[in-house]
């Protein structure tokens, strides 16, 4: 895929959802090596009243199911702001070799800001980051969101 414009649109779509939801705004899709979305997720913790329901985890799910496999060794994530150290070790679990984000997140990112786990030599991980597609649609729904709780 040589743009991920439209995989991150998507992602947008779903974190509007998800604010919706009353939940954070972060939405998150898993596509394959055509670009073809496997599974698609938004954050629902509020709803489900569920603390690992954050949009990765559903988005990784849905792939997983969808593929019949918990592999998904030929897939990308794409998600609008970056994955935290719960939804790192999913992607790890899972097996995807790419991530794509939206925005960064100063706070609690694992993929490269506060902590890089998906890049951790340590464990052997080797996760291909790709960072800043569509960051200021990402980053103003946030602060949209924050803004109007305050």
């Amino acid at each position: 895929m040589g743009t991920w414009d439209d995989a991150m649109g998507e992602a947008l779509a779903l974190a509007e959802q998800a604010t919706a939801a009353g939940d954070v705004p972060v939405g998150a899709v898993v596509v394959d090596p055509t670009g073809a979305i496997l599974g698609r997720g938004f954050n629902r913790r509020e709803v489900a009243h569920d603390p690992t329901a954050h949009a990765e985890v559903l988005a990784l799910r849905a792939a997983a199911s969808a593929l019949h496999s918990w592999r998904l060794d030929d897939c990308t994530l794409v998600v609008t702001l970056e994955p935290c150290l719960m939804c790192a070790g999913a992607i790890l679990q899972s097996r995807v070799p790419r991530i794509v984000i939206g925005a960064w997140d100063a706070k609690a990112g694992a993929t490269g800001s506060q902590w890089d786990v998906v890049r951790d030599g340590r464990i052997g991980a080797k996760v291909e980051v790709v960072s800043g597609v569509r960051e200021a649609e990402c980053a103003r729904l946030l602060t949209a969101f924050f803004e109007e709780r305050r």
